[in-house]
């Protein structure tokens, strides 16, 4: 990973503060079914906007699929006078189906996610057996970020980060101030997030997550996830760079790399999958797309057997 990546995020986020009336203007929203945090961050001065980590809603019991959340972030767009220009996938998320293929027809911007998802597209196309249709060169999005490839949202400098461990193909945006850091760390009082998929890795969770750590302290970060630590009544997903080094209870400052990849190898190995994951997966390495109607013009989604 660049460190002049990060070095010109960092530039990009003083200008911010030193100007403040300049800083992206973000509006979240919270899926309590699947605990995800889904963002809509724009600027100011020429509205232009990007939706990052949408949600298609979906019920395993039944199959079937609605856009009650994905409708909240076209009416806030609307009524905002906002211009989408990306639809940003932090990764292929395993426990939530992306809603961004329905929000491109109702609001453009170009669908976008890691380059490194050709890597994740390899593993679960061959555990889902997906066959040679299954293009597994991210043919399914319209551009593949590299790791500190820099990008514009209106007048706003925008860089993405390559953070792999929680997935090999991890992004954040950094947008003015303000980071969208995927599936890296949680709010301070609940700590990181897990490494045990297949392509994950606790040891690159760590540095992935210290990189991002010397972003300044000031710089905002939304999180993708929350899941209310015991004793906090309500959900949060923005918190600061400098809030994560002093009270992350996984991964504050001090903490070495082999006992947090010891704590995470540990806490990973008592977790149960998440409920959506095979959807999710088998729809998110897809750019949010069901698989390919079968003969009958039905989609279907795959359960391996004793395989996960």
């Amino acid at each position: 990973m660049s460190d002049t990546a990060i070095t010109a995020a960092t530039a990009q986020i003083m200008m911010m503060l030193r100007h403040p009336q300049d800083r992206p203007v973000v509006r979240s929203f919270f899926d309590p079914a699947t605990f995800t945090a889904s963002h809509v961050v724009h600027d100011p001065a020429t509205r232009q906007a990007a939706v990052i980590d949408s949600v298609l809603d979906y019920d395993p019991a039944s199959g079937r699929t609605n856009y009650a959340s994905a409708q909240q972030i076209v009416d806030y767009v609307r009524e905002q006078k906002l211009h989408v220009a990306w639809q940003l996938e932090t990764h292929a998320h395993a426990d939530h189906l992306s809603a961004a293929p329905w929000l491109q027809e109702q609001l453009g911007g170009q669908l976008a996610i890691g380059a490194d998802i050709v890597r994740v597209q390899e593993v679960f196309g061959k555990i889902f057996n997906a066959g040679t249709e299954f293009a597994r060169d991210g043919s399914q999005f319209n551009h593949l970020f590299r790791d500190g490839e820099g990008f514009k949202l209106g007048n706003l400098d925008c860089i993405a980060l390559h953070v792999p461990g929680h997935t090999p193909a991890d992004m954040a945006f950094v947008i003015g101030d303000a980071a969208f850091i995927g599936d890296t760390l949680f709010m301070p009082d609940y700590g990181t997030a897990r490494a045990d998929f297949p392509g994950g890795d606790a040891r690159m969770l760590y540095r992935s997550i210290r990189r991002l750590l010397t972003l300044p302290v000031q710089t905002r970060l939304f999180l993708c996830h929350d899941y209310k630590a015991p004793g906090r009544d309500t959900f949060a997903w923005e918190t600061t760079v400098g809030a994560e080094r002093e009270h992350n209870i996984h991964v504050h400052d001090g903490v070495e790399e082999d006992a947090f990849v010891s704590m995470r190898t540990t806490r990973d190995a008592s977790l149960s999958l998440p409920n959506l994951i095979m959807p999710s997966v088998q729809v998110n390495i897809r750019g949010g797309h069901m698989p390919e109607p079968e003969d009958n013009g039905v989609s279907y989604i795959k359960i391996p057997v004793n395989r996960l």
